[in-house]
């Protein structure tokens, strides 16, 4: 298995399984034409954003997307993990896990002043995985509003 960052050449397999992601996990029903303009957008570089995944046999068998946020707080950025999936017989693996680790590392490296990412409340096989990965809930909600 090899862990790299994601190219374009990626883009179907990271778009179908962004698409993936959000109707197992969510329940939602995406366009798969604006999922995949997104995707492109970071896998061109357009975008402060980067995909990595773990590949075996050229095939994606696990992705996550990093975005960063400075803190004033802590006088560093944070880094944010979005679109995380992993196919579903890879599961249990450890892959996800070395992945996870990666981005750790590579994050630590750079400076970053931890890793954060958001959860559907009813995703609880998602919240054993990140606390079984050292990561902890926080008191914060997520408020949003669409345009």
């Amino acid at each position: 298995m090899e862990i790299r960052k994601g190219r374009i050449e990626d883009l179907k397999q990271i778009t179908a399984n962004n698409l993936a992601m959000a109707r197992e996990t969510e329940g939602k029903v995406l366009n798969p034409k604006v999922v995949e303009k997104g995707t492109a957008a970071v896998l061109r570089g357009d975008v402060e954003a980067a995909y990595y995944v773990a590949e075996e046999g050229g095939r994606i068998i696990s992705q996550l997307m990093v975005t960063r946020e400075w803190s004033d707080w802590r006088n560093a950025y944070f880094w944010w993990l979005q679109s995380v999936y992993t196919l579903p017989e890879e599961r249990g693996k450890g892959v996800f896990r070395r992945l996870f680790l990666h981005v750790f590392e590579r994050a630590r490296k750079a400076g970053a002043c931890g890793l954060r990412l958001y959860v559907d409340r009813e995703n609880t096989p998602a919240m054993g995985v990140y606390e079984a990965l050292g990561m902890k809930a926080t008191d914060y909600e997520i408020y949003e509003v669409e345009f």
